[in-house]
């Protein structure tokens, strides 16, 4: 009877984390478009329920009722797996985070390296849906998106490698209580880290494949990517997990970078609440983006990740190593 408790209130807590990513995918969609709109001179959504709020839905629905078309000689199998490969990832990291100090799924001493195990997953739903697709526009998007997203994967890691070094532990809740100082805000380890901090940003918008890094649905060269050839339901599970990683993205960087949960004004309440201000503040950055930048050329996202990113990461590891074996701690508490 205890076990059947135990699992009923897992269960309860992952659709309590499950159940308001989706809707807030479907209201960052909504915040997109309004948000580009505006500063397009546009009107956004504007017909679909109350100021359009219902128009993300209202898409929702239309590619739930349409037909899956499986392309002839495509991997049935592979086919229909790959959007569950690349949504799969982008849940189960949130296994992790911490909203509160107490506000947590799975508080493991580990959380670190199970957050970049899990956001390296994700890049097989690419390559297999590329692969399965039996299309080469399908499989050009998809090396090209796999080459991208292990590119920006590797200065990411170094990144969170200098997180690890700063804080002194893998536990996510240790690492923000790490980032508690009498600065407030400038006890963070946004600071310190600076070079990292930006890197891991740039590196997270790019690995999500958006705007300015998404060449691999630059639909002047191959169309939609590695995509291309799904419709229906499966293209919507694509569509939820490239949202659901952009939230994953900027929660991350909360956590590690901009002091979670911690109040950036010493003798402010500490909580929840301030968690969701900069997630949303980091998500903003995702809008500014696309509305703001034009898509990079190919071999420009391969060199600014391969010759730029990672000699700054490694060149910045060494020096938050130095801080720390020498105890010039000045960000710690």
């Amino acid at each position: 009877m205890d076990e059947l408790i135990y699992l009923a209130w897992t269960v309860t807590k992952i659709l309590a984390i499950t159940v308001p990513l989706i809707l807030g995918v479907a209201m960052f969609v909504y915040a997109e478009r309004k948000v580009i709109g505006f500063m397009h001179a546009r009107m956004g959504p504007n017909r679909v329920g109350p100021l359009g709020l219902f128009q993300t839905f209202a898409d929702v629905f239309k590619l739930l009722m349409k037909e899956v078309i499986l392309p002839s000689n495509a991997n049935r199998f592979l086919f229909l797996l790959a959007p569950l490969l690349a949504l799969a990832p982008a849940f189960a990291a949130w296994a992790v985070i911490p909203f509160d100090a107490k506000l947590v799924l799975a508080d493991v001493n580990a959380g670190l390296l199970y957050v970049l195990a899990m956001t390296s997953l994700g890049v097989y739903g690419v390559i297999i849906a590329g692969w399965a697709s039996n299309s080469k526009y399908a499989f050009l998007g998809a090396m090209r998106s796999a080459a991208q997203i292990v590119s920006y994967e590797i200065a990411m890691g170094f990144a969170l490698v200098g997180v690890l070094i700063a804080a002194g532990s893998l536990n996510l809740v240790e690492i923000v209580e790490a980032q508690r100082g009498p600065g407030g805000i400038l006890s963070w380890f946004w600071l310190p880290l600076l070079p990292l901090f930006l890197i891991y940003f740039i590196s997270g918008v790019a690995e999500t494949n958006r705007a300015p890094f998404d060449v691999a649905e630059g639909e002047s060269e191959i169309v939609a990517g590695f995509h291309v050839e799904y419709s229906g339901a499966p293209f919507a599970i694509f569509f939820l997990a490239e949202y659901a990683n952009m939230i994953l993205i900027a929660a991350l960087t909360t956590t590690l970078f901009a002091g979670g949960w911690l109040s950036p004004i010493p003798g402010i309440p500490d909580g929840a609440p301030w968690f969701f201000v900069k997630l949303f503040f980091f998500c903003f950055f995702y809008l500014w983006f696309r509305a703001t930048f034009p898509r990079y050329r190919y071999d420009q996202i391969m060199r600014l990740g391969w010759k730029v990113f990672i000699p700054i990461t490694i060149v910045w590891l060494l020096v938050v190593a130095l801080f720390v074996v020498k105890q010039w701690l000045w960000w710690a508490p």
